[in-house]
């Protein structure tokens, strides 16, 4: 789960970790007033959205009066966004973060990942900061440093340490920069983070170190033992199918394409997309229904997959295992006769069951495609669409 800017600082202050104040606005009259409340001579008037390169987007905006505050909040308040991280429909601005000037003296990057590799967290830092740390990566890795987090110690002030100094934090504020990422560590560990991302760091003329901006993301399997962040969910920055689909415990992506895909396993989902991908298609979402579900389950993940107006046929891949083959057809006759399928389905079910399965869809009467394999399943689908 992610949430937005100014919601992720509110989480670091509970930490220890400096960031500038701020007011959250919803209209402009409240963005004005939020710099009035400031009562700093420069105020930043931030779009607040579920999206990185915000600035370059014209999101982000230096106000020097309250005149510009309202110009700025009019300006951007409504507007959609588009990022590199947005995809080319952009997103709308609900929200704004009116924020305190900050006098910058260097930019810096730190995040806290987990690394798949060392299966550990690794605190990564850059004196290059405020650009795109995907960039800094290609270009000029030597200037990425890198500490893997022995998960029983936890981040050592020493590696912090070490840290500051191989971004060449100014000797007489490491000890700030220590205590700034021992912070970021212990609410990224505590609120079950699956990224804390800080892009800019930055050190002041009044010598703080303070999170410029805070890019926190949330473990959705940790999020019942932390109702605090839960309530940060904004329902207007998701997919409206991705929020229908949570509720059936479904496990669902939207894409671009116009394959729907119906998938039991996170790999067999996978595995579908690919080989449609193979056979020139192209998947509207990943969709895995899990190892337990029923007919209603299979039902819903169809008028799901449905409710995407790109969509224009079904590749049903299933391999029964607890999940039964009889079950996936009750499912999928239920939501044909329900729904009147107008786009072609085709079915692949291998596994337990599968002989009554196929029977239950063969006495049905409706026009579903039947497949023998994988392969041939994405090649009549994908001939089917085309």
């Amino acid at each position: 789960m992610n949430i937005h800017e100014y919601q992720g600082k509110e989480v670091l202050k509970q930490y220890g970790v400096s960031v500038p104040n701020g007011r959250v606005a919803y209209t402009v009259e409240e963005a004005v007033e939020a710099a009035k409340e400031l009562g700093t001579d420069v105020v930043v008037v931030k779009a607040q959205i579920h999206a990185g390169g915000r600035g370059k987007a014209g999101g982000v905006k230096v106000a020097k009066n309250l005149d510009e505050a309202r110009t700025y909040a009019e300006e951007i308040l409504g507007k959609t966004l588009i990022t590199h991280q947005t995809g080319p429909e952009g997103k709308e601005v609900k929200r704004l973060l009116i924020e305190e000037g900050c006098d910058i003296k260097k930019e810096y990057y730190v995040g806290l990942v987990l690394d798949r590799d060392t299966s550990r967290v690794v605190l990564m830092a850059s004196e290059e900061g405020g650009t795109e740390i995907e960039e800094v990566a290609e270009k000029t890795p030597e200037k990425i440093f890198k500490e893997v987090i022995d998960p029983v110690v936890g981040l050592s002030a020493f590696q912090a340490r070490r840290i500051a100094f191989n971004i060449n934090i100014p000797k007489e504020l490491i000890n700030k920069s220590v205590k700034f990422m021992l912070g970021l560590y212990t609410a990224f560990v505590e609120k079950d983070c699956s990224i804390a991302e800080i892009n800019p760091l930055v050190i002041t003329g009044d010598g703080n170190v303070m999170a410029l901006d805070a890019k926190l993301n949330f473990d959705d399997n940790a999020l019942f033992r932390h109702k605090d962040i839960l309530e940060y969910r904004d329902l207007d920055e998701e997919d409206p199918k991705e929020i229908e689909a949570s509720k059936y415990d479904l496990s669902y992506i939207s894409l671009t394409g116009n394959i729907g895909c119906m998938v039991n396993g996170a790999g067999l989902a996978m595995s579908t997309m690919d080989i449609i991908k193979h056979y020139s298609g192209d998947p509207a979402n990943f969709l895995d229904v899990g190892g337990g579900a029923t007919a209603e389950k299979v039902t819903e993940a169809f008028k799901i997959i449905l409710s995407d107006k790109n969509v224009k046929g079904i590749f049903v891949n299933i391999f029964g295992g607890i999940m039964k083959c009889d079950v996936i057809a009750e499912g999928v006759v239920e939501a044909a006769k329900q729904l009147g399928l107008d786009v072609p389905v085709v079915v692949r079910l291998e596994g337990t069951n599968v002989e009554l399965g196929k029977q239950i869809l063969k006495d049905s009467g409706l026009n579903l495609t039947p497949a023998e394999s994988m392969a041939d399943g994405a090649q009549k689908i994908v001939s089917l669409v085309g």
